[in-house]
């Protein structure tokens, strides 16, 4: 799963028209003179009976859900599948961002593909703009090819309502979480592997955010579990994107009140299942303090060009069990070799030598954004 490092918006040609009525154009609102609230004509109407009748949502609700905005950073297994939701349920914009492409490996759990996506080996954002278009064409898809971060943060995560995320790492996690912070908008946060997964709703201000969660910093990182060392089950996923589309619906519809503001964690294979509170930690670094390392690029991995065609990534503060490392990638990968101080392993084309102080070189590219993609898939982040 190769990151595509180049930007691609989508080329659809709008008419030319004024803020109010691209609005309406987008979302299938009738332009009415301010002060008059929108409404929903009898194609939408039909469209979205069944979930205006939930009283939750009704006809106010269904409204504010398409004149809403919305990106979800990363469109794998998660991503796709709270897209799918949110586009059904009638979400005016969407925006995609997601770095890799199809393959068939994705086709199990991703569920926006299908095998001619796979077979053509299209951008994940493009061939989702597609597919959400045919889903439902009175909502406007917008898939950029891109990878989000310091620099492009702000034009790629602005201009929306709420961001949802679709990620494979923690170090995109705390990007989005810095920023979400920075500009006061919510956002939620949602990952699974194996068949365990978990979620929860940061609103800036009001709750915990993803630091206060997960950041320690006497802790050291140690080898993270991924999809692509343990596996991952179809309905975990599933589960976990429905939980964070339900609350992504609750705040677009204006429903903030039914906010659960928890964290919730379950697992499909065991039956477990948690919900808990979580406390605003008063010297947070990123919502107390507000010191966003990680949208100033401070805490992101130093990235080196290493010689001929090798990228050499050093990790922050972290060591890796490269025995325990080694017994994880053994199934997987290609051609495992290690001693007392380091590991090799091949993932054709490239060859990675990771050292215990989380350093490593990829071998094969010169290009950053692959060496961080295969660096999160093999060893986590």
């Amino acid at each position: 799963m190769l990151p595509i490092a180049q930007t691609k918006r989508s080329t659809a040609t709008l008419p030319l028209l004024s803020p109010l009525a691209l609005s309406c154009y987008f979302t299938g609102l009738s332009a009415e003179p301010a002060g008059a609230a929108p409404f929903v004509n009898d194609s939408l109407q039909d469209k979205y009976s069944r979930q205006m009748l939930f009283a939750g949502i009704g006809p106010e609700g269904q409204r504010r859900l398409l004149a809403s905005r919305v990106a979800i950073v990363g469109c794998g297994a998660i991503g796709a599948a709270a897209a799918n939701l949110l586009g059904r349920a009638g979400v005016g914009y969407l925006r995609i961002i997601d770095r890799d492409f199809v393959e068939p490996s994705n086709l199990q759990r991703q569920t926006l593909f299908d095998e001619s996506d796979a077979l053509l080996a299209l951008p994940k954002a493009v061939a989702a703009e597609r597919k959400l278009r045919s889903i439902n064409s009175s909502v406007a898809v917008e898939g950029l090819v891109a990878d989000v971060s310091p620099k492009n943060a702000e034009e790629l995560l602005s201009g929306v309502q709420l961001l949802l995320d679709g990620t494979d790492n923690f170090e995109t996690r705390f990007l989005i979480n810095d920023f979400a912070v920075m500009s006061n908008l919510p956002w939620i946060y949602a990952a699974g592997v194996a068949s365990y997964g978990l979620t929860m709703t940061f609103r800036p201000g009001l709750t915990p955010c993803l630091a206060c969660l997960l950041e320690s910093g006497d802790s050291p990182q140690g080898l993270e579990e991924t999809c692509d060392t343990l596996g991952v089950l179809g309905p975990i996923v599933n589960l976990i994107a429905s939980l964070q589309a339900a609350e992504a619906l609750k705040l677009l519809a204006g429903r903030a009140e039914a906010l659960h503001g928890r964290l919730i964690s379950c697992d499909v294979w065991t039956g477990h299942m948690q919900s808990i509170r979580v406390a605003r930690n008063p010297t947070c670094r990123a919502c107390a303090k507000r010191d966003f390392t990680y949208l100033q690029g401070q805490s992101q991995p130093h990235i080196t060009l290493c010689g001929r065609d090798s990228v050499q990534i050093h990790e922050h503060s972290r060591t890796l069990d490269l025995a325990a490392l080694g017994l994880r990638l053994k199934p997987i990968v290609e051609d495992v070799r290690q001693n007392d101080f380091l590991l090799r392993f091949r993932v054709a084309p490239y060859e990675m030598t990771v050292f215990a102080d989380g350093r490593a070189i990829l071998k094969g590219t010169k290009d950053p954004s692959v060496a961080r993609s295969l660096y999160a898939r093999y060893l986590g982040a």
